[in-house]
């Protein structure tokens, strides 16, 4: 069984924004299923390639996403090798989809966070590209996060989410390997 986590901020606020690519990935997979409260956040069950998955979004600001990381992979027996995290990533390029397993957080706090809970960094990332602000940006990266795609990015924001659930949907059916070799090779 996987844990696929989308990270994001909870609240009309953030929805829509770069730093929330996460919970429209997961929404996206989840396709109509019913969302409920528990874990600090909001999961979802599906099935995906014959395994079970559950899909959770966690409620407790992106910062502190590992309080609910945690305890629902220990509730589930998962181990945080089958914990899968969709995340925005500022170090790719706009569009950009790549899967990676383990490492740091490059500065990302929710990684962090989720890191400090399960006791390891070593879980599967997919990490969705949102690019560095642009040299006329006047702000801190935290703003640049935290904006909405301009109306120009948002078909590249959605195409970004489908792409995330077709690299979910590999990693279940052809496993880790394959699938990095696959995603991350596309340009």
């Amino acid at each position: 069984m996987f844990l696929v986590v989308g990270l994001g901020n909870p609240g009309s606020r953030y929805s829509g924004t770069r730093h929330n690519i996460g919970f429209l990935a997961v929404e996206f997979l989840a396709r109509g299923a019913e969302w409920r409260q528990k874990f600090q956040g909001e999961i979802a069950q599906i099935e995906l390639g014959g395994q079970k998955l559950t899909l959770l979004k966690p409620l407790t600001y992106m910062n502190e996403s590992g309080q609910s990381v945690g305890p629902a992979a220990k509730f589930f027996k998962v181990e945080p090798r089958d914990v899968v995290v969709v995340h925005d990533e500022l170090d790719l390029p706009l569009g950009t989809v790549r899967i990676k397993q383990g490492g740091g957080d490059a500065g990302h706090n929710g990684l962090r966070s989720i890191r400090a809970h399960l006791g390891t960094g070593d879980f599967i990332r997919i990490r969705l590209g949102i690019g560095r602000p642009p040299p006329t940006f006047r702000g801190e990266i935290a703003d640049y996060v935290l904006q909405g795609f301009p109306l120009a990015d948002q078909g590249a924001r959605d195409t970004m989410a489908e792409q995330a659930a077709l690299a979910l949907e590999l990693i279940v059916e052809r496993g880790l390997s394959s699938a990095m070799n696959t995603v991350n090779q596309r340009k």
